[in-house]
């Protein structure tokens, strides 16, 4: 009978305990400020439902070669289906219409966004991501990873360098370069006369010289080293094991991969947007260009073209061509993000100095510069010459250059007996080129000349090539371009016959490093990404935002990530096999790096890392 009573009590205060809840609940109802007509957004249709599938798998369609124009065409007439339902409901009720005529795929957006908001829902990651990151302080970290460095003297060591120094001379964030680090071997055969370091640190005392002679300034961001080889056939550095573990994960915050598609070819490792909050890749070499001239080169490009292709997609936010002459990547615009060398801007600041007191200043005629193999412009070079023979009588022609192909080229040269002095190659910046008058430049390989730009800043001609590596120079008066062979006599004459003008300042401006950080800076969108960390320090409502308009939420599932992440997993297996990397031409032995690497920086044996 007690425990009878028992249970009765406690059935009571359960009933009152319920009624007390629901009392709550309802006073809380009353007083909530969500307008009411938030709970009557009606569900998603059918149509609204397909209409999103096909508007996020618009990445998917452009792998399998289906036109966006036809995504679009299909999402407008699903969009339209329910605006005319909406019409005839408008009319009867007089409510306005959900979708304007215009803009029907930003507001499928809204639409679906109101839906989740209104269900409650939360998406907080990807399908193939973890979602853990860097979460941003007070001041951020930005990370250029390349694929060379100094004393090579080659584009992807010497540009980011330049970057590097000039990202952090704003102190508005920390900086940090990280460059391959070769054994000694390896050494030997990159880099000239022989030079070899026994240290990163030795090597880092190098750059750091070299940089703060050039730049005028003491420099401020960190070098750090990660595991490379070097491959004699491509004469290119491949990384060994994962680069992305070489950065800490308290500094993964926005990352620049100079050379995204080099680095990425074989990489097996974490996801760098997995990893890092924003990725720019930037893009330095016509790779389709050069591997055409290799045997079965037009189906060894095909294969590159995808791969590439996937590793924009797969590990970039955001793609910059430093020219039209790269290749078409997803997520990539146009920019020319480079400068010249502070030394090349101050010798033609010099020459036209001495020109205005009556000086003369250029003493020799037109020379050519690069490195001696036959993509560089060399063969270009040689059949322009021996074309015009005749109409170029008289001219001569200094080049300066080493290379593989030295002997071939200068060979052809002789057998054809053409007005061409070979030199053994030197730094452009050398006082014995600054009386040269007339830079030529035939080749169509490059991406944006160094070599051409740095004529330019010197105050000197350039006669090139109508292409569109060199589109960025042609609104400067001294660049002198050709269409066809006739064309080209008909430029070297006219540079021959007269001066040069001098460069204005707005030219020297556009042509130095502080513009080019400019650019880069905006059109990567790193200042909006800076920008917005800097208002969410200084005001206590970040992520509130006065405007109550719904926006494109980011926790909305979005078929294009998962898709991306499908390509970056698909890849991440093809590289974990050993027979498939040497298949495709990787270096044996760089899934991870080796003993000589864990000894020169100090890290765990290679077993252990594997383990």
């Amino acid at each position: 009978m007690v425990k009878a009573r028992l249970r009765e009590l406690e059935r009571r205060r359960q009933g009152q305990a319920t009624d007390m809840l629901h009392k709550v609940k309802l006073s809380l109802k009353s007083m909530s400020f969500v307008p009411e007509a938030s709970e009557e957004i009606p569900p998603l249709d059918l149509g609204e439902l397909l209409a999103y599938f096909l508007k996020q798998s618009v990445p998917l369609f452009d792998q399998l070669g289906i036109k966006r124009d036809v995504c679009d065409k299909l999402v407008e007439s699903l969009c339209s289906k329910r605006k005319e339902h909406l019409a005839y409901n408008s009319f009867s009720s007089s409510e306005p219409s959900a979708f304007s005529n215009d803009n029907a795929g930003d507001e499928l957006d809204l639409r679906i966004a109101s839906v989740l908001q209104s269900t409650g829902h939360n998406y907080e990651g990807g399908f193939w991501n973890d979602g853990h990151k860097y979460e941003t302080a007070d001041k951020r970290h930005v990370a250029i990873v390349t694929t060379a460095s100094l004393p090579w003297m080659t584009g992807t060591a010497v540009n980011p360098l330049f970057r590097a120094a000039y990202l952090a001379k704003s102190s508005k964030q920390d900086v940090t370069l990280v460059v391959p680090w070769l054994c000694k071997s390896d050494q030997e055969l990159v880099y000239p006369n022989s030079m070899t370091f026994s240290s990163p640190e030795e090597q880092e005392a190098y750059m750091r010289n070299w940089l703060e002679e050039r730049v005028g300034f003491k420099t401020d961001f960190k070098i750090s080293f990660y595991p490379g080889k070097f491959q004699k056939e491509r004469r290119s550095i491949i990384p060994a094991g994962d680069t992305s573990q070489f950065i800490p994960s308290k500094e993964a915050d926005i990352a620049i991969l100079e050379e995204p598609e080099h680095l990425n070819w074989y990489h097996h490792g974490k996801r760098w947007t997995d990893k890092f909050n924003h990725v720019v890749g930037v893009v330095h070499t016509n790779y389709l260009e050069y591997i055409k001239r290799e045997k079965n080169g037009a189906i060894q490009a095909f294969f590159v073209k995808h791969i590439n292709n996937l590793v924009a997609r797969a590990y970039c936010h955001k793609v910059l061509r430093l020219s039209g002459a790269t290749q078409d990547l997803p997520k990539s615009m146009i920019c020319n993000v480079h400068g010249v060398n502070p030394k090349f801007l101050e010798v033609g600041e010099r020459i036209a100095a001495e020109r205005e007191s009556g000086q003369q200043s250029f003493s020799k005629g037109a020379y050519f510069l690069g490195k001696m193999v036959w993509a560089k412009g060399y063969r270009e070079l040689i059949d322009l010459f021996a074309k015009h023979k005749s109409d170029l009588e008289g001219f001569k022609l200094d080049i300066y250059g080493n290379g593989e192909d030295s002997s071939e080229v200068q060979s052809a040269a002789k057998k054809l007996n053409l007005n061409l002095n070979f030199h053994k190659g030197r730094d452009h910046a050398d006082d014995s080129l600054h009386g040269y008058k007339v830079f030529i430049n035939p080749s169509i390989s490059d991406v944006l000349c160094t070599a051409t730009a740095e004529a330019l800043a010197m105050g000197k001609f350039v006669v090139c090539a109508d292409h569109p590596s060199n589109d960025f120079f042609r609104s400067f008066p001294n660049c002198l371009t050709y269409k066809t062979s006739e064309d080209f006599v008909a430029k070297v004459k006219e540079a021959m016959a007269r001066d040069p003008q001098p460069l204005t300042p707005e030219q020297r401006y556009n042509l130095s490093w502080e513009a080019a950080t400019q650019r880069f800076m905006e059109h990567s969108e790193l200042d909006k990404v800076l920008s917005s960390n800097r208002d969410c320090t200084s005001t206590s409502g970040c992520g509130k935002s006065g405007d109550s308009r719904m926006k494109k939420s980011a926790s909305l599932p979005n078929m294009s990530d998962m898709v991306d992440g499908g390509l970056a997993f698909a890849h991440y297996c093809f590289t974990g096999n050993e027979l498939l990397r040497l298949s495709t031409g990787a270096i044996p032995g760089t899934l991870n790096y080796n003993k000589h690497h864990s000894l020169d920086l100090h890290l765990l044996p290679p077993q252990t890392n594997q383990a």
